[in-house]
């Protein structure tokens, strides 16, 4: 094989970025953000993808002592985003570094997975 066909094939690396947060008005700016980002690295984005929204429900008893059929129902919902890029091997840990020391809005959790 030859050098010139070697260049055709250069493999690249996917970077996944999980965001999760209660707030889907806050996932969507953060997630706004690092596509902006990766915009300014010339990275190839693939996203924001909508992951389902998972529910916690809780029921608490009103009353300590008595009225056991009087509950209240407390729910909490936490929204995520899936954010796919495409990087080259070389800028592979300048990218990831980047990202991660963005600053996000408050209450938005990051994962970030390297393939």
């Amino acid at each position: 094989m030859n050098r010139s066909n070697s260049l055709i094939f250069m493999s690249t690396t996917s970077i996944k970025i999980k965001f999760k947060s209660f707030d889907h008005r806050q996932i969507d700016a953060a997630a706004k953000k690092v596509i902006l980002l990766a915009r300014e690295l010339n990275v190839e984005t693939c996203g924001p993808v909508p992951l389902p929204t998972s529910r916690a429900i809780y029921t608490i008893l009103r009353s300590v002592h008595v009225n056991k059929k009087s509950r209240e129902q407390f729910e909490s919902r936490t929204h995520k985003r899936l954010v796919i890029l495409k990087v080259s091997p070389n800028n592979q840990k300048a990218v990831t570094e980047k990202i991660s020391r963005t600053q996000l809005p408050a209450g938005v959790w990051l994962e970030i997975e390297v393939n």
